[in-house]
């Protein structure tokens, strides 16, 4: 039996990220690797954004929700999108047995992500990447770790 764990596709060395570059895990690909298959989903690509594209962060509006903005023009929003992406790819990983996300993403950090105000000025790490988000919402039982912690001591 095959076990499937789900995986930024940064982590796994893909250059998806917003520069073009990768965050690969030398314990993803080294170890892990060899003892279970990953399912690597780079949201922001599977949305349309480019490679590589402007920056995006969480932003908190004047009602207190949480968006998913262009950084530098936060007119542009992309939360609908990530949104309804989520609502179609969430129910084809129900067989998944856990999950390794990016570290501080908008869509994919698990914890301690950089919110910011309608000005631009940041709220402080206080998010969740909005694909994390409804993933974890979606599947509480799965476990969902980021990349920076999997070499934490126990």
């Amino acid at each position: 039996m095959t076990i499937k764990i789900g995986i930024s596709a940064c982590v796994l060395g893909e250059p998806v990220r917003f520069d073009g570059g990768h965050k690969a895990s030398s314990f993803c690909l080294q170890q892990l690797n060899t003892l279970v298959k990953f399912v690597a989903i780079c949201p922001e690509t599977a949305i349309g954004l480019g490679i590589p594209r402007p920056a995006i962060r969480l932003q908190r509006d004047q009602k207190q929700q949480i968006k998913l903005v262009q950084s530098r023009d936060n007119a542009i929003d992309h939360t609908a999108k990530m949104l309804d992406y989520t609502e179609k790819l969430l129910p084809t990983l129900s067989t998944l047995s856990g999950y390794v996300v990016c570290a501080k993403s908008p869509s994919c950090g698990m914890e301690r992500v950089r919110v910011y105000d309608d000005a631009g000025q940041q709220l402080g790490k206080i998010g969740t990447g909005i694909f994390t988000q409804q993933l974890m919402q979606r599947y509480p039982w799965l476990p969902v770790e980021e990349d920076g912690r999997l070499l934490d001591p126990a």
